[in-house]
């Protein structure tokens, strides 16, 4: 194996840890499962309408996407010892590698907040044209919502290779951009599963595929 070769591995793997604890860890609810079933599609039709309409993409990423799939996690995945991986909520917080409850409200509160900020500063201090009607306010909004979306990326990409390594922040990054269409191979049947009655995830070692115990640096 050659040196080229021998990184992408290492990569493919740690980008497998990755995925595989993000969802033993935080994916036990089958609403959650779907919600991000229903978000994972939104993201894929925001993936290619950004390149015909930011603002669309905006509205559905930020709108729909997000929405569903952070209604999963604060209301419908279990807040409680978890069984399966012997871990308490407290401690899979303390050591998510990507964005934990605490810092989705932060990110959440600043995309909240962000049209009133637009609406006081109709130029967003000097970035934009000023708008004089509706119209004209809801492109800057698009924008807007955009860049703090990737600046969320850049931002947590940034702490882990601080924090952590390079490695760690490139493969998250990685990861979140590609969650969509892993998502959906992942959850696919979780409405189905829902439809029979089973609101929660056995969480069967080894499901899918994937390692039985990975290790939780990958977190």
């Amino acid at each position: 194996m050659t040196g080229g070769d021998g990184m992408m591995h290492e990569l493919r793997a740690a980008l497998a840890v990755q995925r595989w604890d993000d969802h033993r860890y935080y994916h036990h609810s089958r609403i959650n499962q779907s919600l991000h079933l229903v978000s994972a599609l939104s993201f894929l039709a925001a993936y290619v309408i950004v390149f015909v309409s930011p603002l669309w993409a905006a509205l559905i990423g930020w709108l729909f996407a997000m929405v569903t799939r952070q209604t999963g996690h604060f209301f419908f995945e279990p807040k409680g010892y978890d069984v399966v991986n012997r871990a308490s909520h407290a401690h899979k917080e303390q050591i998510k590698v990507g964005y934990n409850l605490r810092r989705k409200v932060v990110l959440l509160c600043v995309w909240a907040l962000s049209p009133l900020v637009l609406w006081a500063s109709p130029t967003l201090f000097g970035i934009f044209p000023p708008h004089s009607a509706q119209a004209e306010f809801l492109p800057h909004l698009g924008r807007l919502w955009l860049a703090i979306g990737v600046g969320a990326l850049v931002f947590r990409v940034a702490q882990l290779w601080i924090i952590r390594d390079a490695q760690t922040g490139l493969v998250w990054l990685v990861k979140i951009l590609t969650d969509p269409i892993h998502d959906v191979m992942l959850y696919h049947r979780a409405p189905l599963y829902l439809l029979r009655g089973e609101l929660i995830d056995p969480m069967s070692a080894g499901e899918g595929g994937q390692p039985a115990s990975p290790s939780a640096a990958g977190l």
